[in-house]
């Protein structure tokens, strides 16, 4: 384009962003619109259109770019129960993608996982203890992946009014949670009450929070594969809900619906099925032949246009054709991007996500004077994988759980390390000196669990022989075996896991258990602080810790029954929601405003929790709702609300929940959202409402009775 020529509508600002998309299009061919339909956009030097990569990832921190701070792994993040700190953590994560973005010396910006357009977070729920990737999401609940995705998008998409910080990304949509092995070729049979009621209300939630990006599932869904499906892409996204951003295959997936689901017979078709149904953009090699299925009469280019003005609309929102200094992310430094700053909220973030499942006779924290020769052991103790997980970036700072230990222990303590077990196999050598030296220390700590070698996405997880989940959810024999024998010493034992998915094992293996999940670059630090009481566990089980498989239903049924703390009638190993403090709290209800609710009306309930120990705490109080008189199947228990606060040693304080009519809404066989009249059932404490909570230790909750009329 010559100085002398018209600056176009498309690079001219003063024009709507709508007014920019459709001018631009109209200069385009239909090959050229074609080639922006893929994850590897072309460029078009006539246009002065630059190519660009959409596939960058960033579930808990920038990923695969190369130096970023990693935060504690998303499962771990659900863990802290903490919306503001997720949004805290979302926010440092797209700064450092904007830094990075804009950064003068980045020679290789628009290609692969350098972009703007982020593929994160998953919403899909932890259905099963078994999928590899459910380290990924944010547990088992609707209502908690719902508002701390919502938060993760906030932080992620920033505030502007104009421009995106950077898009987020929805995945996976939708009923999509393994197994791993089958992904490719999987029919998900779904009840509406089902699907209403559990795997799309984090997706509408994180559509009505303004979402960029819905990336769709490589399963079928009741037949219709995902990133085609007419159901869920048109009927429910567009129209239902009135989905504005765009729609993107995961990688591949188009390819499934003629090699593996077998709904279509060849490339052409399944170009055209996606795109006739509402897939966007796709992530893989077959929009190209879009071209073929134009000229054979498949889609006409009215079509094209509409699914290519998504694409360009969260370009031009992302001021990719505007000039830098109107953008108000372009100036961010560089010199944030693993900063101390972000270091800290890595650190807090693991801190506040570690759970204290269990603490005989208050082992935890450990005494710097009584505790002075420590023996750690454990694989898992020096290993950097279990920091990271999977979806990561790398840094120079970070602190495995054994550099942890020896920063936080007594100068003058004797530190000792034998890695004792391997995770997954037999110990080949008869000798080993670990079992020698567990009885001439005053404590062990022990460092086992999973890593993502063992757990993760298909090809990720390379010693899964699941293709990425696993067979089964109790600890390896060796490491029970290992921990048997360590126990057996009489000497005191502090078992700390590591994992992304929930695990199985007898509750006395040890004195004390924490799971740590992989906490990110600052996880080592983070798991010192607490063993040594520099801080108190606050970190709750996002997930159901079941006792074994034989409490699970088959991994291939979708079918909610039995299924989560929300639907199982079997008593846990430990509960959702479930995780100790070093100090006990109490809870007592202060005051009702009414005990009827009637629609378009609030009832505050108001308690009164205190903390009865010598360490200052954070509490998660969560509400639960039993609807005791639904005219159909409900939920045994339902999450609505939760809230985090500071409890000084010996500090009582106030916190008021609100209830309303739209949290006691039911979900009837039609998949339609309803309130019924009658009875249900207020529960508040620390955990979901187990018997099991309280044999473990937890402080009995509120139970308030509440009629609707």
């Amino acid at each position: 384009m010559t100085n002398s020529e018209q600056k176009p509508i498309y690079l001219d600002t003063t024009y709507s962003t709508e007014e920019r998309v459709q001018d631009l299009i109209a200069h385009m061919t239909l090959e050229e619109k074609i080639s922006q339909m893929t994850n590897t956009s072309d460029a078009i030097g006539r246009l002065d259109i630059p190519a660009y990569d959409w596939w960058s990832e960033c579930l808990h921190g920038v990923a695969r770019a190369g130096r970023a701070t990693v935060f504690p792994q998303s499962i771990g993040l659900a863990a802290t129960f903490d919306r503001n700190l997720v949004y805290k953590v979302a926010t440092a994560i797209s700064d450092e993608a904007r830094a990075r973005y804009h950064d003068k010396n980045n020679q290789l910006k628009n290609t692969q996982y350098l972009g703007l357009t982020f593929w994160s977070p998953n919403i899909n729920i932890f259905r099963d203890p078994r999928w590899g990737r459910g380290q990924e999401t944010y547990g088992e609940d609707p209502y908690l992946t719902a508002e701390l995705g919502k938060a993760f998008v906030k932080g992620l998409q920033g505030s502007d009014p104009r421009y995106l910080k950077v898009a987020a990304c929805a995945k996976h949509f939708v009923v999509h949670s393994g197994p791993e092995k089958l992904r490719h070729k999987f029919n998900a049979i779904v009840s509406k009450k089902d699907l209403f009621e559990t795997y799309l209300p984090a997706f509408k939630a994180l559509v009505d929070a303004g979402v960029e990006a819905i990336m769709g599932a490589y399963n079928r869904v009741n037949d219709e594969p995902c990133c085609g499906s007419k159901t869920l892409l048109q009927d429910i996204l567009r129209d239902k809900w009135a989905f504005k951003g765009h729609i993107v295959s995961d990688c591949w997936a188009i390819v499934d619906f003629y090699e593996h689901h077998k709904i279509t017979s060849s490339a052409v078709e399944s170009a055209a099925l996606a795109v006739n149904n509402g897939c966007n953009l796709n992530c893989g090699s077959t929009f190209p032949f879009l071209l073929a299925a134009v000229n054979e009469g498949l889609v006409n280019e009215k079509t094209i246009d509409e699914a290519l003005s998504y694409l360009l609309k969260t370009r031009f929102k992302l001021g990719m054709f505007d000039p830098e200094d109107q953008i108000p992310y372009s100036k961010l430094s560089p010199d944030i991007i693993c900063s101390s700053e972000h270091r800290n909220l890595a650190r807090e973030a693991a801190v506040k996500s570690i759970v204290l499942l269990r603490n005989e006779n208050n082992l935890l924290p450990l005494s710097k004077n009584k505790h002075r020769n420590i023996l750690v052991v454990g694989p898992n103790a020096g290993n950097i994988d279990v920091l990271l997980g999977n979806y990561h970036g790398v840094s120079e700072k970070m602190i495995t759980i054994l550099e942890g230990v020896v920063g936080k222990a007594d100068k003058n303590a004797k530190v000792s390390y034998r890695a004792g077990a391997l995770l997954n196999e037999e110990y080949p050598n008869p000798v080993n000196y670990a079992l020698f030296e567990v009885y001439n220390v005053d404590v062990i700590i022990a460092v086992f669990g999973l890593q993502p070698t063992l757990e993760g996405e298909e090809g990720a997880a390379i010693l899964s022989t699941e293709v990425g989940d696993r067979f089964d959810i109790q600890l390896p024999q060796n490491q029970l075996n290992f921990l048997q024998k360590i126990k057996d010493s009489g000497t005191p034992v502090v078992l700390i896991l590591t994992g992304g998915s929930p695990v199985s094992f007898p509750k006395d293996i040890a004195d004390a258990i924490l799971y740590v999940w992989y906490p990110g670059e600052q996880g080592g630090g983070a798991v010192a602080d607490i063993l040594f009481g520099y801080e108190n566990p606050s970190g709750k089980l996002p997930v159901t810790f079941p006792k074994s498989l034989d409490d699970v239903p088959d991994f291939k049924d979708y079918n909610m029954i039995n299924r989560t703390y929300r639907y199982s009638k079997v008593d846990p190993l430990f509960p959702f929601g479930f995780g100790l403090h070093y100090s006990q709290l109490t809870y007592k209800l202060l005051s009702i405003s009414s005990t009827v609710l009637k629609e378009g009306e609030d009832i505050h309930l108001t308690i009164e929790v205190s903390n009865n120990g010598k360490y200052n705490t954070e509490e998660v109080l969560q509400l639960y709702v039993t609807d005791v008189e639904a005219s159909v199947e409900v939920p045994l228990y339902s999450l609505k609300d939760f809230k985090r606060l500071n409890l000084s040693a010996g500090e009582s304080s106030q916190i008021t929940f609100d209830i309303n009519t739209e949290m006691l809404k039911l979900i009837n066989e039609k998949g339609e959202r309803i309130l019924e009249p009658g009875e249900f059932l207020i529960t508040i404490g620390g955990s979901s409402p187990s018997k099991r909570s309280i044999e473990l230790g937890d402080s009995p909750p509120i139970i308030q009775k509440i009629e609707v009329r």
